[in-house]
Order: structure tokens, then C-alpha cells, then sequence
């Protein structure tokens, strides 16, 4: 799955302004078969990129599959209508788009139509019954820091879920701030920041870095915190 260029965006206006999302408009983005992950700091265009791509797929931005929309309060960026995604052939149409920041709402629309009662649960629960629920079919799944609700285990649990998806020859796309979940074998890993989109390894990832240091000294980063 690629994206490319459809209608103009205006040069110094945002989102164009972000260098991953200018990277994209300029010379579009190969999505690998299987699992990708984009890694980087806040603001550096990861919801951005996964909110767009999932809309041109036909997905609610604010989460759900490709059957049913719903919305509450429009806030998404103008990048969608900028991008066309263009399919493998054979490519399943099915798709949906897990996102933290937008379940609870996800999950009143879910309920309101006769969905489970996803309320009913913990907010980790939750996210984890969608997992068991909806990514059970080859399909598109995008996935904006699903991490957000999830213990450690419960991400390892999500990592096997992916695994699943991408055995029965489904692809996935998800912006990611988790060492674990971007440590998932055999995905590809991108890095987003000043730079733009560049592919690095698990190893290589400065968040993979910081989390190494902090872990084996957490007063050496704290420390920085007290001073300041």
C-alpha cells in the first residue's frame, strides 16, 4: 500500500509544515506486508500520518471499521484528502482504526448499535476485547498508541494479536511510544522526527536508547528534572 499525492496543500501551512508529513506528500510511503511501526517523539507527525492514511482507507478518524462512522467533533488535519492509497490486488477492504484518545467515544457509538458494552470494563479490559473482537479477519488495521491503555503484559497480549492479523495475510499500520510492542519480530520500524521518515531498527530507535539508560539509572534523569 502506497500514498501519493492527490491535491495540493499549501507549502507552510500545517500539517505540510511537519517534515514527515512533507516526506510523505513529496515522495509517498510503501507500506511492507505485515506489521509497520512509526516511532518518534510527541508532535512529530506519528497521529498525524496513521489519522490520514486510516480516513483514506475509509475509516472514521476517530476510530471504528470501515462498516460504521461516527464523529464528535471534527479536529482532524486536511491531510487525508491529500493522499490516495493505492491497493495490492487482492487486497481485503475490511478495515478498522483503533484509536487511545477516541475509544470512549468509539465505545458509545459501539453501544448505541448494538454493540457490547465495552464501558462495562476497565479501560485496559476494554481495549483488549476490541483486540479479541475485531482484529480477528485479514484486513487494514491502524492503530494510534494503543499502548496508552495496556499493562505490560497486556501489550506483549496485543503483540500476539498482530501476529495473528499478519499470519492470516492482514497488514498493519500504528504509531507507537512502546519499546515492546515496536520490538514485535519481523516488523518494520520507522522513525519519525526532524528528519522526516527514515527506517532504523529496534536497536537503533533513540526511544530504545533512553529507555536503556533510564531503566539502569533513573536518578541520572531525574535528576536533570530537580535541577530544572
Amino acid at each position: 500500500m502506497s500514498a501519493a499525492e492527490r491535491v495540493d496543500l499549501a507549502p507552510q501551512a500545517w500539517p505540510r509544515t511537519v517534515p514527515a508529513v512533507e516526506q510523505v506528500l513529496r515522495e509517498g510511503l510503501d507500506l511492507a506486508p505485515g506489521v509497520t511501526f512509526l516511532v518518534g517523539e510527541n508532535g512529530s507527525g506519528k497521529s498525524t500520518l496513521v489519522e490520514a492514511v486510516a480516513m483514506a482507507f475509509g475509516l472514521s478518524p476517530e476510530g471504528g471499521s470501515t462498516q460504521a462512522h461516527h464523529s464528535t467533533r471534527p479536529s482532524e488535519s486536511p491531510l487525508a484528502s491529500a493522499l490516495t492509497l493505492q491497493r495490492g490486488l487482492g487486497s481485503p477492504r475490511w478495515g478498522f482504526f483503533l484509536r487511545a484518545e477516541t475509544m470512549h467515544g468509539w465505545y458509545t457509538f459501539s453501544e448505541e448499535n448494538g454493540g457490547p458494552s465495552f464501558h462495562e470494563l476497565s479501560h485496559g479490559e476494554s481495549f483488549l476485547e476490541v483486540l479479541r473482537q475485531r482484529f480477528d479477519s485479514p484486513g487494514f488495521y491502524v492503530l494510534d498508541e494503543p499502548e496508552a491503555a495496556l499493562s505490560f503484559s497486556s501489550t506483549l497480549g496485543l503483540i500476539s494479536v498482530l501476529q495473528r492479523v499478519v499470519a492470516s495475510g492482514g497488514q498493519v499500520l500504528c504509531a507507537t511510544h512502546s519499546p515492546v510492542l515496536a520490538a514485535m519480530p519481523g516488523a518494520t520500524v520507522l522513525e519519525v522526527g526532524d528528519w522526516g521518515l527514515r527506517p532504523t531498527t529496534w536497536d537503533d530507535l533513540d526511544l530504545v536508547f533512553h529507555w536503556r539508560q533510564y531503566l539502569a539509572d533513573p536518578h541520572r534523569y531525574l535528576r536533570h528534572l530537580q535541577e530544572e
